[in-house]
């Protein structure tokens, strides 16, 4: 009778192949029509909004993501999220003028957010703390950032938002005026995105 030997590293490798075969397929993800992106600030004279007029987005996502997470399930993923300055719209020539010269858009053209990982949190509607590097004026650092999760027409709509302190990443806070109108050096960025397969 023949004996067969069979390898911790045959086991294992077994148990991989079938583990990668059983786990839910990771697909694609756009950003629907709908999404947006947005700054609140202030400065010595009002407040102001500045919108990310386009956004661009690469985000891989298990399929079953909007149940998994509405669920309280964690989903294996990666997510990236970037604009470009010079779409930054604030309603006003002058402060769109500003506001790309001090994230330096001619060298720095786009603001960039990675996904490092995130953390669930109980709630209604459920959440999480989302963690990731965000890249701006040629500088990227960490930062976590609470989000909402609902349902919305087949996607998955994400909302939040966090304070950012722009001289953090080196940007030196607009002035206007000949100095007598200083822009805050803490922003508020904002976001509702609709995330679909």
């Amino acid at each position: 009778m023949m004996r067969v030997r069979v390898s911790h590293l045959t086991i294992a490798s077994a148990v991989l192949l079938l583990t990668a075969a059983t786990a839910s397929p990771v697909e694609r993800m756009t950003l629907a029509n709908g999404s947006r992106l947005w700054f609140d600030g202030t400065s010595t004279l009002r407040s102001w909004t500045c919108t990310a007029d386009k956004i661009e987005s690469k985000i891989d996502a298990e399929s079953g993501v909007a149940d998994a997470v509405l669920d309280g399930r964690k989903v294996a993923g990666t997510l990236e999220v970037e604009f470009p300055v010079e779409k930054l719209e604030c309603k006003n020539g002058t402060m769109n003028e500003h506001m790309r010269k001090a994230l330096v858009a001619t060298t720095y053209p786009k603001i960039t957010f990675n996904l490092s990982g995130y953390d669930l949190t109980k709630g209604t509607p459920p959440g999480a703390t989302v963690q990731g590097s965000l890249t701006m004026n040629g500088q990227s650092h960490p930062i976590a950032v609470p989000v909402q999760f609902v349902r919305a027409d087949g996607a998955l709509r994400v909302t939040g938002k966090v304070p950012v302190k722009m001289t953090e990443w080196g940007v030196k806070p607009p002035k206007l005026m000949m100095g007598t109108i200083k822009v805050g050096e803490v922003v508020t960025v904002r976001f509702d995105l609709l995330l679909q397969h």
